[in-house]
């Protein structure tokens, strides 16, 4: 048996991002990451979000130390996972 192990990498590394805020506009919901990046997606995706007023949206809450956000008053959750890899029905 060969081993192959040096010449093999994994091609996929799970992501370590994690949220540190997060910015609306009129359409965009930004999310500034610990690493520096912005994950920027439209409020659409999420009509829980979408039909919120600008006051409670910005009542949100970072779990799990940076994995998940979560609106109490609009029972709303969202994973930086699911935001990274651009889902849209993930909302809750």
């Amino acid at each position: 048996m060969v081993k192959t192990k040096s010449k093999f990498r994994r091609a996929f590394v799970p992501t370590t991002a994690l949220a540190k805020s997060v910015e609306f506009d009129q359409d965009m919901m930004h999310v500034s990451l610990t690493d520096g990046r912005i994950i920027s997606v439209p409020i659409l995706w999420f009509p829980l979000l979408h039909d919120a007023t600008p006051k409670e949206r910005k009542k949100y809450e970072i779990g799990g130390g940076g994995i998940s956000l979560h609106w109490p008053e609009l029972d709303e959750d969202i994973s930086v996972a699911n935001l990274m890899a651009g889902v849209d029905w993930q909302s809750t």
